[in-house]
């Protein structure tokens, strides 16, 4: 039986410094995006400098959203992140829906993609005679069920344990990196392609930044954790903008290793990239060996983000906006273990009713609309309470918030007219938000 906590104490612990807080980022960003969709990009643009500019103005449209969250992390430190945002400028329905969307969306079902690519990596690495079509599948769950444990034993505990995952994660990338550019079997010719212009204006090149958009998804990390951080005014927006910059160069070096390693039709539509570029810079058997090392470096991006989700869910809950089970803290480890249960639940539901692609069209729709929104909020905010005390402010504003919302309703666009399937399942989804909605709104007036 999980002890619950039904008094005052029912508080999360600060704990977390910046040092911690930038690996947690650096962990949820550097995911299965960036070890997976790099040939789905090319397979749409088909020319390596325009995947390039992909990466680039993904991570620049990231960059734009992590200095515009950093001061919505600043000005409302509190656990729960774009809910709790969402309803300071929106009120409680927008702000639901917003959770809602986390829930399914935002972690549940990227929880589900990075454990499906841990299983595929691993499966491909294995030696053809011991390869079988259900073990990305019962790894992909097994890897949730862990996780979802270590983060039940605490915040101190999952943090150690990230910030091991994530040096180890780096380290591997920049050794792939280095070793790859510097002795790898690779060729600068295969970037010498021509490319028109008007490629980068087309549906494709914009159907590919939501592949981009979901590999650099959790630069806003950090702002799920407010009231577990010290100094959260100025560590949110520090560790924010620190670690998406850092992701931005790594993900550029090594999106220029696969293309230095691959030649674009050999790329084209390859799903386990990582291992495909690794196996041709330095032969199969060390391919085999970066293909588990690259399944090993998704570990941390599961782990970031079964930590984060439950801290929205449990907001909600302290909001009588949701079961009211899910408020509870457990006694001895000081985290939401039935939000962190309940999270682990629908993401193995999803790894056993659908294909990484599926998943990762659906993941960016939904959170390109929702992350817009919150950052209109806070124009919002600028306007009808100027007052409030802003211990950042957004650098370039008005320019910055205008850049990330024109863009990513861009994207939407497009994405819509590529995959109506995709805004179909996003459509569906809200609407069901909406009536749950109802539902709880109801229960807590008639309390």
């Amino acid at each position: 039986m999980i002890p619950i906590i039904t008094n005052n104490s029912n508080q999360l612990e600060r704990r977390l410094t910046f040092l911690p807080l930038f690996f947690i980022i650096v962990a949820d960003m550097v995911g299965s995006g960036i070890f997976t969709t790099s040939g789905f990009i090319m397979q749409d643009v088909k020319n390596p400098m325009a995947m390039l500019l992909c990466w680039l103005i993904g991570g620049l449209l990231a960059l734009s959203g992590a200095l515009c969250y950093g001061e919505l992390g600043a000005m409302f430190p509190a656990s729960g992140g774009d809910y709790i945002f969402v309803r300071e400028s929106f009120g409680k329905r927008l702000a639901f829906l917003s959770g809602w969307i986390s829930l399914l969306v935002g972690f549940s079902a990227p929880i589900a993609a990075v454990a499906i690519a841990f299983g595929n990596y691993i499966n491909v690495a294995l030696p053809t005679e011991l390869q079988q079509s259900e073990t990305p599948t019962i790894l992909a769950i097994a890897i949730i069920l862990i996780f979802t444990w270590a983060h039940a034993q605490g915040l101190i505990f999952g943090s150690r344990m990230h910030n091991l995952l994530t040096i180890g994660k780096i380290c591997i990338i920049m050794f792939l990196i280095v070793g790859g550019l510097m002795w790898g079997s690779g060729n600068f010719e295969h970037f010498k392609v021509p490319m028109a212009v008007p490629d980068i204006f087309s549906g494709n090149f914009a159907t590919s930044l939501i592949f981009v958009s979901f590999a650099y998804t959790g630069w806003n990390a950090s702002v799920y954790l407010g009231n577990e951080i010290r100094n959260a005014e100025k560590n949110i927006p520090r560790s924010i903008i620190a670690a998406t910059i850092f992701v931005i160069v790594l993900y550029l070096l090594l999106n220029i290793t696969y293309i230095y390693a691959l030649e674009q039709k050999a790329m084209s539509g390859v799903e386990e990239i990582g291992h495909l570029a690794a196996t041709q810079l330095f032969g199969k058997k060390i391919g085999s060996f970066f293909g588990i090392a690259i399944a090993f470096c998704l570990l941390s991006s599961a782990s970031s983000m079964i930590m984060l989700g439950p801290r929205v869910y449990y907001a909600m809950s302290k909001d009588k906006l949701f079961f009211k089970i899910f408020r509870g803290i457990n006694h001895k480890h000081h985290v939401p273990t039935y939000s962190i249960i309940l999270q682990a639940g629908i993401a193995i539901l999803m790894v056993l009713t659908s294909t990484f692609y599926t998943i990762l069209m659906y993941v960016g729709f939904i959170l390109s609309i929702f992350a817009s929104l919150t950052v209109v909020g806070m124009m919002v905010l600028r306007i009808k309470q100027p007052d409030l005390p802003r211990p950042y402010k957004t650098w370039g504003y008005p320019v910055t918030p205008i850049l990330f919302i024109s863009v990513n309703i861009w994207i939407v666009i497009f994405s819509i007219q590529n995959n109506v399937s995709a805004f179909a399942w996003g459509l569906a989804t809200i609407i069901v938000g909406l009536l749950f909605y109802e539902y709880f709104n109801r229960r807590s007036i008639e309390q």
